[in-house]
C-alpha cells in the first residue's frame, strides 16, 4: 500500500520548480498539505480539484510523514 501511495508523488525539474507534485499534475504536495492544515476538508479538495483522487490526499500525508521522520545530524 505505501509503495502505491509513494508512486503518486512525482518530481519533475521542469514542472513547479521541481517540487513534489501529484501524479505529474501541476498540483503541488505542499499546496494540498497547506490547505489541509488550514481546515479544508477532503471533500472540498476533491470538488475544487477534479483531477485529484482521495488516494492522492493520502499520498500527500504519507509523503509528509516520511519527510518528518528523516533524521537530521547536527553539526
Amino acid at each position: 500500500m505505501n509503495m502505491m501511495l509513494e508512486q503518486r508523488i512525482t518530481f519533475n525539474p521542469r514542472q513547479c520548480g521541481g517540487q513534489p507534485c501529484i501524479r505529474g499534475l501541476r498540483i503541488r504536495v505542499s499546496d494540498i498539505l497547506e490547505m489541509l492544515a488550514q481546515g479544508v476538508g477532503q471533500d472540498e479538495l476533491l470538488a475544487d480539484f477534479p483531477d485529484l483522487e482521495a488516494a492522492d490526499i493520502q499520498a500527500c500525508l504519507h509523503f509528509a510523514a516520511r519527510r518528518a521522520a528523516i533524521a537530521r545530524l547536527a553539526a
